[in-house]
C-alpha cells in the first residue's frame, strides 16, 4: 500500500514511529473519539436505569471492546488506521429495545433484562453483517459508487454532528469551546513548523491545555459544580481502581436468564444469557445497515487522507466482515456494537499521522486502561465544551475531505451539481425531521395513519427500519446520491469514474489475514 508522492502524510499506513512517540500519537487518536465512546454508554445507562455503581464498569466495557475491535480490524480486517467504537447508528434501535422491555415491567432487574435482550439483537444482526462482508455483497456495489456518491456521503459524516449539544447548546461554555478550537487551530495550522510536537500532537496539546485551564478554574471556584466546563476531580478518586470485565458479565444470581457457574479461584459467577426477539433483531439490523453505509464512506475518507488509492472490493468486504465479527464480540461483552469511527479520520487530516502501528498502540492502551476505573472516570470529566471544540475541528476536516473527491468529476455538469446538492440537502433534512418526530415508536404511530399503506408502513419492522436509516444522515444522503447517480444519464468520464478507477487500489494489492498468516504471503500493496 504505497502513498502518493504529493501526500502531506507525516507517517504513512505502513510506518512505525518510535514506541514513545507512538504511545502519545495513539492516545491522541483515541482522545478524538472519547466523547462519543463515553456518550453512548452513558445515554444507554440512563435509559436502562442502571445502578450508579455499575456505570464505571459499563463505560470500561466500551473501551475494552473498542481496543479489541481496533486491533482486530487493523490486523485481520481492512488494515486501515481507523479506530473502532460504539456506533450512534445503532443507538436508536438500542434505545427502542430498552424502552419496550423496561415498559413491560419484566421480572427481576429491568435494566439487566433489557440489556440481555439488546445483546441478543446485536449478535443476531451482526451475523447478517458478517455474511454481507465475507460473501462480498457490499464490495460488489463499488463499481456503482462514483465520486458523485462518495463526496456527499463523506461530507455528511462530518455534518451529522454540527448541531450536537456540545457544539450548539445555548447554555454551554462558549469561551472554553472557543479556547479549545483556537488551540487546535493554532497548533495545527500556525505554529506547526515551529516545533515537531505542534505538528504531531495538535489535538492532544489542545485538549490537555484546555482541560488544565478548566480544572484550575473549577478548583478556584470560578466554575461551580453542575455548570458547563466544571471538572469534578473528586469523582476520579472515588472511582474503583480495577473492574472485572468479561463476556456475558451482566448476569446476577437468581436474576432472569442468568446461569451461575462455579469457577476455580473465583467462586460462583452468574453469566447473563443473551435473549433473541425477532422484532428487536430486525430493528437492530436497520442500525447495522446504516453503520455499514457509514463505514463505506469512512474507508474512502481514510484512504484519501492517508494518501493511498480508493479501497478495493476485497478490502471493503474484509472490513465489513470484521466489523460484523466485532459486533458479535460487543454483544457478548454487553456493549452496544462496534463500527469505524470518523473522529480519528479527522485527526489524520490535522496531524498527518496515518500509521496503522500508531492506532494499534493506542488500541492496546485503551484495552488495558478499560479495566482501570480511574481512567474511565478521568476521561468522563472532560467538559462538553472541550469536546465541542474538538468536534468542530475534526468534523470540519471530514466535510472538506468528502467534498475534495469532487475533483475527479465534471463540476460544469448540471447533473453532477444536482445530485450532490440534493443528496446533501436530504441528508440534513430527513434526520432533522426524524429528530422532530422524537422516537421510533412515535414514527410507527404516524405511519399507521398513512392512507392505504398504513398497515404495512405501520408495522414495527418497516417503521423502525425506516426511522433508524432516516435518522442517519450519511445513509440517507448516500442512498439518494447512489440512486440518482445511477439512474440519471451521464458518461463515466463526467461522473469521475475513469480517473477514480485509475487511482483506486486493485484487489491484488490487498492481502487478507488468510493470505498473510496461512499462505505466508504479502501482496505488493501490503
Amino acid at each position: 500500500m504505497s502513498r502518493s508522492d504529493d501526500s502531506f502524510v507525516e507517517y504513512g499506513i505502513e510506518d512505525e514511529p518510535p514506541l514513545g512517540t507512538s504511545l502519545l500519537l495513539g492516545v491522541q487518536h483515541y482522545l478524538t473519539m472519547v466523547g462519543a465512546n463515553i456518550a453512548v454508554p452513558l445515554i444507554l445507562a440512563g435509559a436502562l436505569g442502571m445502578p450508579a455503581e455499575i456505570i464505571p464498569r459499563f463505560v470500561g466495557t466500551f473501551f475494552v471492546v473498542s481496543g479489541v475491535a481496533t486491533l482486530a480490524q487493523t490486523t485481520f480486517g481492512n488494515r486501515y488506521p481507523i479506530v473502532q467504537g460504539a456506533p450512534f447508528s445503532m443507538l436508536a434501535p438500542a434505545l427502542a429495545v430498552v424502552g419496550v422491555v423496561t415498559a413491560a415491567d419484566p421480572a427481576g432487574p429491568a435494566w439487566q433484562t433489557a440489556l440481555l435482550q439488546l445483546q441478543g439483537a446485536i449478535i443476531a444482526a451482526a451475523a447478517v453483517e458478517i455474511a454481507v462482508g465475507y460473501f462480498g455483497l457490499l464490495g460488489k456495489l463499488r463499481s456503482f459508487l462514483s465520486p458523485v456518491v462518495i463526496a456527499p456521503t463523506i461530507a455528511l459524516i462530518g455534518l451529522a454532528l454540527f448541531n450536537t449539544p456540545q457544539v450548539t447548546s445555548a447554555g454551554g461554555n462558549v469561551s472554553l469551546l472557543a479556547l479549545t478550537l483556537l488551540l487546535i487551530v493554532l497548533f495545527s495550522q500556525y505554529v506547526d513548523t515551529a516545533h515537531r510536537a505542534f505538528q504531531l500532537f495538535p489535538v492532544l496539546l489542545g485538549i490537555v491545555v484546555a482541560y488544565l485551564v478548566a480544572a484550575v478554574l473549577s478548583v478556584t471556584g470560578v466554575y461551580a459544580p453542575g455548570t458547563p466546563g466544571y471538572v469534578d476531580l473528586g469523582s476520579v478518586l472515588a472511582a474503583p481502581a480495577l473492574m472485572p470485565i468479561f463476556p456475558l458479565q451482566w448476569g446476577f444470581a437468581g436474576g432472569p436468564y442468568a446461569v451461575t457457574v462455579g469457577l476455580p479461584l473465583v467462586g460462583k459467577v452468574a453469566f447473563g444469557v443473551p435473549q433473541f426477539t425477532s422484532s428487536f433483531v430486525i430493528g437492530m439490523l436497520a442500525g447495522v445497515c446504516a453503520s455499514m453505509i457509514e463505514s463505506l464512506g469512512d474507508y474512502h475518507a481514510v484512504a484519501r487522507l492517508s494518501g493511498v488509492g480508493a479501497p478495493s472490493e476485497r478490502r471493503i468486504n474484509h472490513g465489513i466482515g470484521m466489523e460484523g465479527i466485532m459486533n458479535v464480540f460487543s454483544g457478548l461483552m454487553g456493549g452496544s456494537g462496534s463500527t469505524s469511527y470518523s473522529e480519528n479520520i479527522g485527526a489524520i487530516g490535522l496531524t498527518g499521522v496515518a500509521s496503522r502501528y500508531v492506532v494499534q498502540v493506542g488500541a492496546a492502551v485503551m484495552l488495558v486502561v478499560g479495566f482501570v476505573g480511574y481512567f474511565g472516570q478521568l476521561v468522563a470529566t472532560i467538559p462538553d465544551p472541550i469536546v465541542g471544540g474538538l468536534y468542530i475541528a475534526m468534523f470540519g476536516q471530514i466535510v472538506a475531505v468528502g467534498l475534495s473527491n469532487l475533483k475527479y468529476v465534471d463540476l460544469d455538469s448540471s447533473r453532477n451539481i444536482f445530485v450532490v446538492g440534493v443528496a446533501l440537502f436530504v441528508g440534513l433534512a430527513v434526520p432533522t425531521y426524524m429528530g422532530n418526530v422524537g422516537s421510533a415508536a412515535a414514527f410507527q404511530e404516524g405511519m399507521r395513519g398513512v392512507a392505504y399503506l398504513g398497515p404495512v408502513l405501520g408495522t414495527q419492522v418497516v417503521s423502525y427500519t425506516v426511522f433508524v436509516i432516516g435518522s442517519t444522515g450519511m445513509a440517507v444522503g448516500g442512498l439518494f446520491a447512489f440512486l440518482l447517480d445511477n439512474t440519471i444519464e451521464g458518461t463515466r468520464e463526467e461522473r469521475g469514474l475513469e480517473e477514480w478507477e485509475e487511482s483506486a487500489e486493485a484487489d491484488e494489492d490487498f492481502a487478507s489475514a488468510y493470505d498473510r498468516f496461512v499462505r505466508g504471503g504479502e501482496t505488493k500493496g501490503d
